[in-house]
């Protein structure tokens, strides 16, 4: 009887021992997050971007109007031949 529970029996146990383990890995005493953002040290993007050396530049104002983009609108259906 006990031969065919033994399989069983073995690979709950290593289950459980893996989940325990997996828990106290990742929730023990010593797992403490430490999440800092960048509001910590600067305040905005630039700043923060200034600090490593990079430069900031702003992008070009877009147009008021955009001019019609040449070419069939891509809702328009095909044209069908006629056979």
């Amino acid at each position: 009887m006990y031969r065919r529970r033994s399989p069983i029996i073995a690979s709950m146990a290593v289950a459980v021992f893996g989940v325990l383990a997996m828990l106290l890995v990742d929730h023990g005493p010593w797992n403490k997050p430490h999440l800092q953002t960048a509001e910590v040290n600067y305040g905005t993007t630039s700043a923060a971007a200034k600090a490593v050396g990079a430069t900031v530049t702003p992008t070009a104002p877009k147009a008021a109007i955009e001019p019609v983009a040449p070419g069939p609108k891509p809702a328009q259906p095909v044209d069908q031949v006629p056979q």
